[in-house]
């Protein structure tokens, strides 16, 4: 009789910094730069698409106050 073990559940590549503070005006996450949605569906999403979006994080900096930042 063979024995099945699964494998391990596959680790989710995630931008989170673990500050979780949404600016209202982008509705972006203040440390990662993702949407509520995003963050939220996150586990759902697919490598495709979390590579999708983790590709535009950098461009969404800009679209927060500099100040919020604290830059």
């Amino acid at each position: 009789m063979s024995s099945f073990v699964a494998p391990p559940p596959r680790s989710i590549a995630t931008p989170c910094v673990q500050v979780c503070i949404v600016d209202g005006p982008s509705g972006l996450c203040l440390g990662c730069y993702r949407t509520l949605q995003e963050i939220g569906g996150w586990s759902r999403l697919t490598d495709e698409q979390r590579a999708e979006i983790m590709a535009q994080l950098p461009a969404r900096e800009g679209k927060i106050d500099p100040a919020k930042l604290g830059r």
